[in-house]
């Protein structure tokens, strides 16, 4: 990120987590939006699991709220402009004070809350240039999955800026929403947490997409490793 910032060149970056995997396999544009992220991190703690058993070495999990924090520090040392894009006026202007408390000195050039509903080609274009007179070099897009990595896709070639996806992590770090505990976090039980935090919301994403994941994974495991302990032909 570091020397894309230097090129001034746009880029995205999407968290992905075991529910967009399986909206992947629903939605073509949702799976070409994530194929063609420069950066796709393991956002969601089975998706790192996953990787690390196919892949057959140790993959740590990235979640998109603290890959952010991390990103605004980084921000802070270099001297990097941050603007913020997503959510609502209340959540983006509580985030905007938090952030620049925790890291004085930090220059967030913008906030933005987008209306949530489809733009015209005027407002868009409107919002676009406006970012772009505001110069940043990261964008933080919290507009929530699928709606963010679409948004990503589209403006990354318009914006010469890191796009960073981070869903939730905005509701997070403003205080609006608690994030789970972080021995949950580590069991790779988040999902729950937020589950039980927002049942009307959140069950029908995680009934219908998690056991999905599980049998798709577990199937994709037994098949390789039927391969791996298959008779080798000889001549």
């Amino acid at each position: 990120m570091d020397s894309r910032i230097a090129e001034h060149r746009g880029v995205y970056v999407c968290a992905v987590n075991a529910s967009s995997v399986v909206q992947c396999s629903r939605d073509p544009l949702l799976l070409q939006a994530f194929t063609e992220a420069d950066i796709n991190l393991p956002d969601g703690a089975p998706v790192a699991w996953a990787v690390s058993w196919l892949a057959r070495r140790r993959q740590p999990r990235l979640a998109g709220p603290s890959v952010m924090l991390m990103m605004l520090g980084r921000a802070q040392m270099r001297g990097y402009r941050v603007l913020l894009y997503g959510s609502t006026d209340k959540v983006v202007r509580l985030l905007q004070r938090k952030v620049e408390a925790r890291y004085p000195g930090l220059a967030i050039v913008d906030s933005i809350s987008p209306p949530f509903r489809p733009l015209t080609d005027l407002e868009d274009a409107g919002l676009c240039d406006r970012i772009q007179r505001a110069r940043p070099d990261i964008v933080f897009v919290g507009l929530g999955a699928p709606r963010q990595e679409m948004w990503m896709r589209a403006h990354r070639d318009a914006l010469d800026a890191v796009l960073v996806g981070v869903g939730a992590a905005f509701d997070f770090h403003a205080g609006v929403v608690q994030r789970a505990p972080l021995s949950m976090q580590r069991l790779g039980l988040e999902w729950l947490y937020r589950l039980l935090q927002e049942p009307r919301r959140l069950w029908r994403r995680y009934v219908t997409t998690l056991p999905v994941f599980v049998w798709r994974v577990g199937r994709q495991l037994a098949s390789e490793r039927i391969i791996d302990y298959a008779p080798k032909r000889t001549r």
